[in-house]
């Protein structure tokens, strides 16, 4: 019987649906959250009579034939990309994102990540570095004796020192984009790197060519929203019942049919 098989793939597949929910609803307060969303394909058929063929020899058609599915599969986990609402913090070191964009992450390594997660902090040095101590690529470094900073919305980094009439420009940040940034693979600690899908990075200054501008003082929230995946939890809680309950009716008509006398 292939209503066993069937109807496991379907079990599996919600559960895959699950764990992706799970997965948004658990990440409902990370910064910069991007939710991802399950989606499936149907497995291969079996043809026990191909549609088009010729039923007799007066050279009538077919015209549906009997196609038997094979049950479902995951296609993908897509990553929903819309941006998240602003959430201020008064943190100066604090800058979120208003469009598209990453910003540039030198790892240890020498290799660029990208996040936009834009809670930012001071090294030891004076760079400005993520919570992990990774700093921007170019990386931008304030002076020992910086009383305040100015971040605007093209990026540029002003630090005002002690008796100094003006703020100092020290830097300026730039933004990477992608041509499919639902192709970028997820490095965890909010860290995305650059695949063949995604391209390659496009870097540019933030408010040209369509890049996003910063918002100093803000973070960007995640763009989880609860009652639709709570909603959706309970979609797939249902379908994975149905599934059970399927195998379990698969398995009565076995039975019934082994005690046929």
């Amino acid at each position: 019987m292939r209503i066993l098989e069937i109807a496991a793939t379907g079990m599996m597949a919600q559960q895959t649906n699950v764990e992706v929910i799970s997965n948004n609803i658990a990440n409902i307060n990370t910064t910069a959250f991007k939710r991802g969303r399950a989606e499936f394909s149907d497995l291969i058929y079996q043809s026990q009579q191909r549609q088009g063929t010729f039923s007799s020899d007066a050279g009538t058609i077919v015209p549906v034939g009997v196609q038997v599915g094979l049950g479902v599969k995951p296609a993908a986990v897509a990553r929903i990309t819309e941006q998240g609402s602003l959430q201020q913090t008064g943190n100066r070191l604090d800058l979120a994102l208003q469009g598209r964009g990453f910003f540039v992450i030198r790892m240890p390594d020498g290799s660029q990540a990208f996040t936009r997660t834009g809670t930012f902090q001071l090294s030891p040095e004076g760079a400005i570095v993520t919570p992990e101590g990774f700093e921007l690529d170019p990386g931008v470094t304030l002076p020992q004796d910086v009383t305040d900073i100015e971040i605007n919305r093209s990026g540029e980094v002003f630090a005002l020192r002690p008796n100094a009439a003006e703020p100092e420009l020290t830097g300026r940040i730039t933004l990477a984009t992608f041509i499919n940034e639902a192709g970028l693979e997820a490095a965890g600690d909010n860290l995305f790197r650059e695949t063949l899908a995604s391209g390659q990075a496009f870097i540019g200054l933030p408010g040209e060519d369509g890049i996003a501008t910063m918002r100093q003082g803000y973070v960007e929230n995640s763009n989880v929203n609860v009652v639709e995946e709570v909603t959706d939890l309970i979609s797939a809680q249902r379908a994975y019942e149905m599934n059970a309950k399927v195998i379990e009716t698969a398995d009565e008509m076995s039975q019934r049919v082994a005690n046929m006398r």
